[in-house]
């Protein structure tokens, strides 16, 4: 450094504080902790809060994790054996390198709960006096005896059959759904004060009587009745949920040969699977392409590996009985386009082949008995999304509800709950507020830009708060996260498969299902990272020392240069136009 001869170097120095410069007046953007949604969450039915699951199960909080999850879907032990997870499908991971784990994780959780015989804090309404009918014992049945329960109904639940469970008890099998996993839930709705009465059909002719003795009537009845196959000698095929409901009775003990299943949905799919258990080759044949096909990808690449064969492009024509067999003549169909759900649109080709099976099944859809179907429209009918409620015009009526298999748009487990809460909160509205406040309400309860809807944000709990965004993976700041490979669920060996029933899927540790949770990216909310805090210039983000995970931004020296919500990894905090 240079100086002048005989001039004295000064050097300037403040001798007090700094902190009277308030530099945040120098601010015209400000940033802001600004939770947002998950796409997990949005396409999840159920609704449940994915991000905030994960981020616990990396820490080791199982029981917080698990009772997050029962206060959107009470039964995880069943949907993380079934779900069709569309959570991993919208999953951000999946531009980074694959989808969390998602199911995996929630089975852990149940299965954890369970052995240790954990006891949840459930948020429930004292009994109010108000009495829900509920008729049909499946999913979106079982789901609406606890919801309607958080809100202080008194559940009553009329099951035709001698068991309760509907489609979870006779039409999945054991090798999905154990059956002990649902008298897990049985058990815990009656803990709740649920009267189930079985062997108790109610038609829908009496449901007029029956509204007199209830204020909500709930029905969810199910799609048990199987679509004609429309083609000649279809009354010699076995419908395969029937076929499925007698494996579950222990009806069924061997098959034998051949056997063909017609339709390529979850069900063709079980029964083919079932099939191999009893001893049988089967065979599925669908009209479409393989990736046209209902059946998730998952069950269809484990039926291969046991053996299933599948004939797509071909449609029955005949079954035609011969010496205690069956010809089925097939027709190869000719793709032409895609239709408007995106499948391959068909038609009938020219070349025909027959070939001889012991049993024929169809399982090519079903359909409720339209005595149960719900009114299309009308001043005092709700049809937010996945239920319809039907509200009395005299004040001595029950309110109506159709759910389940009648309503849904998709006939899973998950569709099934999302319509029992849909449900549950439109009639809590109607008592609390009134008709005009429906639609203004389950908007504010949806999640993010979707129609699935959230029982915390209803309830107005933190999830409330979270901004209705959805983060993108753009969003994401890729940085600061390392490829990780996806948790692969140990099975059973095929030989050990294809020998028995027992359950496909074995349970995983609390270790493994740690390091899966932990490859989320918690998406747009936050997980005290603290990279806020550390990239802060000004050290203008503060923590409160009572509650270190409580950070503050002093707006007093923030000069809004925005590098915190750049730095921050998941999209947890937002910058704004200053007001002043």
């Amino acid at each position: 450094m240079m100086t002048h001869p005989g001039v004295p170097l000064l050097i300037p120095r403040s001798t007090t504080s700094t902190e009277v410069n308030k530099t945040g007046t120098w601010r015209f953007l400000k940033p802001i902790y600004d939770e947002k949604t998950a796409p997990c969450s949005v396409a999840c039915p159920a609704g449940e809060d994915i991000p905030r699951v994960e981020r616990l199960v990396s820490e080791g909080a199982f029981k917080e994790a698990w009772e997050i999850i029962l206060e959107e879907n009470p039964f995880p032990g069943i949907c993380g054996r079934v779900c069709f997870h569309p959570c991993e499908q919208s999953c951000n991971r999946a531009h980074f390198d694959e989808p969390v784990n998602i199911r995996a994780v929630e089975r852990f959780l149940s299965d954890t709960a369970a052995r240790y015989r954990l006891s949840p804090d459930l948020n429930l309404h004292d009994l109010s006096g108000l009495r829900v009918a509920i008729i049909g014992s499946g999913p979106a049945g079982l789901a609406a005896a606890y919801f309607f329960r958080v809100f202080g109904y008194s559940c009553e639940v009329f099951e035709a059959r001698s068991e309760p469970g509907g489609l979870l008890r006779w039409g999945i099998p054991s090798y999905r759904l154990p059956l002990e996993v649902l008298h897990r839930y049985l058990k815990f709705l009656e803990g709740l004060g649920t009267v189930f009465h079985t062997s108790h059909p109610v038609p829908p002719d009496v449901i007029g009587e029956m509204s007199k003795n209830y204020n909500v009537v709930f029905m969810a009845p199910g799609t048990w009745k199987p679509r004609s196959g429309g083609f000649e000698g279809v009354e010699y095929a076995e419908d395969g949920l029937n076929f499925l409901q007698k494996i579950r009775a222990g009806q069924v003990e061997r098959l034998e040969g051949d056997v063909i299943i017609i339709g390529g949905g979850n069900t063709a799919v079980d029964v083919a699977r079932s099939a191999v258990r009893m001893g049988a080759r089967p065979l599925i044949v669908y009209r479409r392409r393989r990736e046209d096909m209902p059946a998730s990808v998952e069950e269809i690449e484990a039926a291969e590996e046991e053996g299933v064969e599948l004939l797509t492009l071909h449609m029955p024509v005949a079954i035609r009985p011969e010496e205690g067999s069956f010809r089925v003549v097939l027709r190869e169909t000719v793709v032409k386009g895609v239709d408007e759900g995106g499948r391959a649109a068909f038609e009938p080709g020219t070349t025909e082949r027959v070939i001889k099976a012991s049993r024929v099944f169809t399982a090519i859809g079903f359909e409720p008995d339209p005595l149960w179907l719900p009114p299309a429209t009308g001043k005092n009918v709700i049809s937010w999304n996945t239920a319809t409620v039907v509200v009395p015009e005299s004040p001595g009526e029950a309110i109506k509800v159709y759910a389940g298999d009648l309503t849904t748009p998709s006939k899973t487990v998950t569709y099934a709950i999302a319509s029992a809460k849909e449900a549950a909160i439109v009639c809590d509205i109607l008592r609390t507020r009134g008709l005009s406040f429906v639609n203004e309400e389950l908007k504010r309860s949806s999640i993010g830009n979707g129609l699935f809807l959230s029982m915390n944000v209803y309830r107005k709990g933190p999830r409330s708060g979270r901004s209705k965004k959805v983060v993108t993976f753009d969003d994401i700041n890729a940085d600061y996260f390392s490829l990780e490979p996806r948790l692969r669920v140990p099975k059973l060996l095929i030989e050990e498969r294809i020998e028995s029933f027992r359950e496909i899927e074995l349970r995983i540790a609390a270790n493994i299902a740690m390091k899966e949770a932990s490859r989320c990216f918690n998406c747009g909310i936050c997980n005290d990272c603290d990279n806020c805090r550390l990239f802060c210039p000004d050290l203008s983000v503060k923590m409160d020392e009572s509650e270190r995970e409580h950070r503050f931004i002093d707006y007093d020296y923030c000069k809004g240069c925005g590098l915190c919500v750049a730095e921050c990894p998941r999209c947890a905090m937002s910058l704004v136009e200053e007001s002043h």
